[in-house]
């Protein structure tokens, strides 16, 4: 299997960052990575493979390497697994003139609202159970992998406007029809029918259908974290099958590059470390997120199972660089006046560095002229992002982690087109090139 179909592959078993999570350890076991508890104790040696989980939707995975990690220090690559979208909410179930059943859901983070419009849709998430011991609950992850939402347009001839441009309101536009509750057609309609209209049980038809893909009892089910997808997977399209149309690139495709480098990369001195971190698409402000201690703490942990101390750790601190991965824009050909004028990356032209002024990317000269070096030394192409100087962009984990860590960030990512849209287009041949820049980061 060559690079990008593994990287469709990937994408489209990771429906949301706790899906993202389990393909990653999946793969990590399969590769001589063995998990490690934060409850543990840890106890490691050169040479060892190890990852830890947080919040099911986090992972970092780090290999120690060979020499003396306060003079070798960490070589880390970051990224995150959510992506924007919808969030299903609490009580979500909503009956429309007694015919119509449709949920209520929350945006999460920003995606481009318009693409998510008359697609099949599908949910999936975490669901917490009911167990004997009240602050550790049973934890299910779940995938309804069947088309049941959909958000249906309004009809042109009702919206004559929509194509001069139209403002969704998040809280009536955007809500996914389900099913029709007063059809008597089939014994399952008809059920939801008295749920819906009889209010026997909150939510009852949701939970109903999470009790029956699950195998659970409808009862256990205390709540749930569960966010819509596109049904319809990945595809390579284009006159070569040379671009990559898929949602949840953004950032799945570098926690991808990053996994297959780690994997891939040589021994080193150093300790490599995959940094794949949730909730980035709202801030990073969560226990599993960039804007957290969770990376600190791993850090210092991992020095400390090497019998290091504090003070030793500080100093590995001093040896260390990190890749903030994420996305970049390429340039767009329908709207050639919204790149730079003077930095215009390409599809299928390399990896992109991220800079800018106001410090909502970390790239600044001296890690600039890191990443170029490890470019060259992989024989891959690099080129530069910098916004309009009248269009704000958006930032990264990569600030963060530098000012958290207080170490050299690169911010990078491979160039994209229609970045946050339901389906993002990237190429091919950059895959290729950021897995080789990465492996050679992990490997020098």
């Amino acid at each position: 299997m060559n690079n990008t179909q593994e990287l469709l592959d990937f994408i489209n078993k990771s429906k949301t960052a706790f899906q993202s999570a389990y393909e990653i350890k999946s793969i990590l076991d399969k590769n001589g990575y063995s998990e490690v508890k934060e409850e543990d104790k840890w106890d490691f040696k050169k040479g060892e493979k190890y990852y830890v989980t947080k919040n099911d939707s986090a992972v970092i995975a780090f290999e120690i390497g060979s020499g003396e990690i306060e003079k070798d220090g960490f070589r880390l690559i970051g990224a995150h697994t959510d992506s924007p979208g919808f969030r299903i909410k609490p009580n979500p179930e909503m009956l429309v003139e007694g015919h119509y059943l449709k949920l209520n859901t929350e945006v999460y983070g920003g995606p481009i609202l318009s693409t998510w419009f008359d697609r099949p849709l599908s949910v999936a998430g975490r669901v917490t159970l009911r167990s004997e011991n009240p602050f550790k609950p049973e934890v299910k992850l779940i995938d309804v992998n069947k088309p049941i939402l959909i958000i249906p347009n309004l009809a042109i001839h009702m919206n004559r406007n929509i194509n001069e441009g139209y403002s969704y309101n998040k809280q009536k536009d955007t809500l996914p029809l389900m099913t029709i509750a007063n059809d008597e057609s089939s014994s399952l309609e008809k059920e939801v029918a008295d749920m819906a209209t009889a209010k026997l049980e909150k939510d009852g038809y949701l939970l109903k259908l999470i009790a029956d893909t699950l195998n659970v009892d409808s009862k256990d089910i205390l709540d749930f974290d569960l966010f819509l997808y596109e049904f319809t997977e990945g595809a390579l399209v284009g006159l070569h099958e040379e671009f990559i149309s898929v949602g949840r690139l953004d950032d799945l495709w570098m926690v991808f590059a990053g996994l297959k480098a780690l994997i891939e990369s040589k021994k080193i001195k150093g300790t490599k470390v995959l940094v794949a971190l949730d909730n980035e698409e709202i801030g990073s402000l969560t226990s599993q997120g960039a804007n957290s201690s969770i990376l600190e703490n791993i850090l210092e942990r991992i020095s400390l199972a090497l019998k290091k101390d504090r003070e030793d750790f500080k100093r590995a601190l001093s040896n260390s660089i990190m890749i903030s991965a994420d996305l970049a824009h390429a340039f767009h050909p329908n709207y050639a006046e919204k790149c730079d004028p003077t930095s215009k990356p390409m599809l299928g032209k390399g990896p992109v560095l991220k800079i800018a002024a106001g410090g909502s990317y970390s790239t600044d000269s001296y890690t600039s002229a890191v990443f170029k070096g490890i470019c060259e030394k992989a024989k891959v192409p690099c080129q530069v992002f910098v916004n309009r100087s009248d269009l704000r962009g958006g930032t990264t984990i990569g600030p963060i982690t530098a000012s958290k860590l207080n170490i050299p960030v690169i911010d990078m990512g491979a160039p994209v087109l229609s970045m946050h849209s339901i389906r993002e287009l990237a190429s091919t041949r950059d895959n290729d090139y950021t897995i080789k820049a990465f492996t050679k980061f992990f490997s020098v």
